[in-house]
């Protein structure tokens, strides 16, 4: 059985690359393989993730980042692409590459607090600053829209009163988004293993 391969793109630390690694070790991406991890800043520490855990990685800045990814994903015969706190917009030339092969996680329930320059603290802040009581995690397919893909996943968490940024942004990814991600990517690459 061929496997779905997976690049993961990355911007910074990398916990939910890690969260990924994890699940595929524990044998929860039985339909995908991580086969590359690509990051547009030369400094994230996913990509000592990714090399610890024996994953090819590869850097793509600007200027022609987009077409250096392309180039990059093509080489690796990659057939589904992972968001995983990839800190730039994809153009709609690119996503239109890849339909319904390209997923994200976001730190909210969407359509609440999502979209341009909802990203990190700034998503958990504005939830605190709204003051709803329920936050969490949503993982939708990419499109030219930021955060407007269809929802594929979504995982509540309850906001409680003595709530940060900082330990809000923690409890979301711990109970949301290291689960969510990894069911989100199992679920994709099998369908497209099986089209």
């Amino acid at each position: 059985m061929t496997k779905t391969r997976i690049a993961v793109l990355v911007s910074g630390g990398g916990t939910n690359l890690q969260a990924l690694i994890d699940a595929q070790d524990r044998g929860e991406l039985p339909d995908g393989e991580i086969a590359l991890v690509i990051s547009n800043n030369p400094d994230a520490y996913a990509l000592e993730r990714a090399r610890r855990a024996g994953i090819e990685t590869a850097l793509c800045v600007k200027p022609g980042m987009e077409g250096k990814i392309i180039e990059t994903l093509q080489a690796h015969r990659i057939e589904m692409i992972v968001l995983a706190g990839f800190m730039a917009i994809l153009s709609k030339n690119f996503v239109s590459r890849y339909p319904e092969r390209i997923i994200n996680i976001h730190p909210s329930l969407i359509p609440s607090f999502c979209g341009e320059g909802f990203y990190g603290l700034r998503v958990h802040q504005a939830a605190l600053d709204y003051g709803v009581k329920v936050t969490g995690a949503t993982v939708h397919y990419v499109n030219e829209i930021p955060d407007g893909g269809r929802i594929i996943a979504q995982k509540a968490v309850e906001i409680r009163d003595d709530d940060t940024p900082e330990t809000l942004q923690r409890r979301v990814m711990e109970q949301a988004e290291w689960k969510l991600l990894p069911m989100a990517a199992q679920a994709v690459a099998k369908r497209i293993r099986e089209s």
